[in-house]
């Protein structure tokens, strides 16, 4: 009896682990595809600053969100408050588009992951 019991608990924590994985996975493509659809256009889809809106007459050079050196000069709250309210709140500029009422907080946060994914990096304390 007791064997049953540890192999079902068992059965239980590798569903449960599976579970957890499974809802990362979802919660990375809704993460890629929020970027897909929002970022990358001018941004690229590694991040680059290239995308394909970003010809040789656009008239600013788009972050490069795969710069460590330059994505960690940044905290979170940085990031949320210019995919939020646009460039301008953080004196950059207005090609920034505001996203802050078109995505929701949550897919605000995930795009702030995704930006941390593509620079493999922290950023700033803040």
């Amino acid at each position: 009896m007791l064997k049953k019991t540890k192999t079902l608990l068992a059965a239980i924590v590798l569903a449960g682990a599976g579970l957890g994985a499974s809802d990362r996975a979802f919660a990375d493509a809704e993460a890629d595809q929020l970027f897909s659809f929002y970022c990358a256009q001018c941004h690229g889809k590694t991040g680059d600053g290239k995308g394909p809106n970003v010809v040789e007459d656009f008239p600013v050079t788009p972050r490069a969100f795969n710069s460590a050196a330059e994505m960690n000069k940044l905290t979170d709250a940085d990031m949320r408050n210019v995919i939020r309210d646009g460039g301008p709140v953080a004196s950059k500029s207005p090609m920034m588009p505001p996203w802050g009422k078109t995505l929701s907080d949550a897919q605000i946060d995930k795009l702030v992951g995704k930006l941390r994914e593509l620079c493999q990096c922290k950023g700033k304390e803040g």
